[in-house]
C-alpha cells in the first residue's frame, strides 16, 4: 500500500514541475500544437515499448482525457488563471460522486472529513471565484471530465494490463488537437519541444502508467486527495525556478492540503483504528 500511495504522489510532483515550463515557454497560440506533439510523441513511444494494446478501452480514456484538457486550455484564454485552477480543482467532489455511480466506491471516514478540507485548502491557494463567465464554464466542464478519466482508470485498469490502455488513449487525444489546431502558431521553438519530449515521457506516459497500475489498490477517492498534491507541488516549482511569491492566504492553504494527503495516506489505518473502537466500545 505505501508503494501505491508514494508512486501517486510521485505523479502529483512530475504533473507540478510542468507548470513552470509550460509558463516559461509557452504562449496560448502555441498550446495545441504543442499538447498534439507531446501526445503524439507519447503515442509512438507506447506503440514501440508495448505491443498489447486495448483499443476500445484505450479510446474511451483517450476522448475523455483529450476533451478535458481542450476544455481546460480553451477556457482559460476566457478567465484569469487563478480561477481556472481553482475551478480545475473541483473535479475532487466530483471523483466520489462519479466513484460511487459507476464503482459503488463509498467514501470512508477520513475521506468525508478531506474533500471539504481540500476544497478550502484550494479555495486559499487560487483566491475562489469572482462572477462566472464563459470560460468559467468551459473549465468546469473540463474538471467533470477530469474526475471521470480517474474514475474510468480504476475501472478500467482492473480487467486490462496497464501498458495495453496507453498508446490509444494517447492517440486519440492528439487527434482531437490536431485539426483544432491548424490555425494556431507552428513556430515552436527549441525549449517547447524539449518541454514537449519531457512532458510526453515523463508527465504522460510514466504518470498515466503508474495511475493505471496503482489506482485500483488505493481506489479513486483516496487518490483524487492524494492529486490534489499538484497545485502545491506547482506552486513550490513555480518559486523556486520563476521566483514567484505567495500570500500568507495561500501559504495557508498549500498547509491544509498538505495535510489532507498525509491523512489520506493513513486513512485506512486510521479507519481500522476508529472501527476498532468502536467494535471494542459496543462489545458488552
Amino acid at each position: 500500500m505505501f508503494k501505491a500511495f508514494s508512486s501517486l504522489l510521485l505523479i502529483t510532483i512530475v504533473w507540478g514541475s510542468t507548470f513552470p515550463l509550460h509558463k516559461a515557454v509557452l504562449t496560448d497560440i502555441q498550446t495545441l500544437p504543442y499538447l498534439f506533439i507531446r501526445f503524439s510523441i507519447a503515442t509512438i513511444l507506447s506503440f514501440v515499448i508495448w505491443r498489447k494494446h486495448s483499443v476500445k478501452y484505450g479510446a474511451i480514456l483517450g476522448v475523455v482525457l483529450g476533451f478535458a484538457h481542450l476544455l481546460q486550455t480553451y477556457g482559460i484564454n476566457f478567465t484569469d488563471a487563478s480561477k481556472s485552477g481553482f475551478i480545475t480543482s473541483l473535479y475532487i467532489p466530483f471523483t466520489p460522486l462519479i466513484s460511487f455511480l459507476i464503482e459503488k466506491e463509498k467514501p470512508n471516514l477520513v475521506q468525508w472529513l478531506c474533500f471539504p478540507l481540500s476544497l478550502l485548502g484550494s479555495y486559499m491557494l487560487f483566491g475562489g471565484l469572482s462572477g462566472f463567465n464563459f470560460g468559467d464554464f468551459l473549465t468546469f466542464i473540463g474538471a467533470v471530465l477530469f474526475a471521470l478519466h480517474i474514475v474510468l482508470i480504476t475501472k478500467f485498469s482492473r480487467k486490462n494490463e496497464e501498458s495495453s490502455l496507453l498508446a490509444f488513449q494517447f492517440l486519440i487525444a492528439s487527434i482531437i488537437y490536431l485539426p483544432l489546431s491548424f490555425n494556431a502558431n507552428w513556430n515552436l521553438g527549441y525549449p517547447i519541444w524539449i518541454t514537449a519530449l519531457y512532458t510526453s515521457i515523463f508527465a504522460t506516459i510514466l504518470v498515466t502508467f503508474l495511475q493505471l497500475k496503482y489506482q485500483k489498490i488505493v481506489g479513486s477517492n483516496s487518490t483524487v486527495l492524494i492529486f490534489i498534491g499538484e497545485p502545491v507541488f506547482a506552486s513550490l516549482f513555480s518559486f523556486v525556478f520563476l521566483g514567484e511569491s505567495f500570500s500568507t492566504l495561500q501559504i495557508l492553504g498549500a498547509i491544509i492540503m498538505i495535510t489532507v494527503i498525509i491523512l489520506t495516506s493513513f486513512s485506512y489505518v486510521i479507519n481500522r483504528y476508529i472501527k476498532n473502537k468502536v467494535l471494542k466500545t459496543n462489545i458488552p
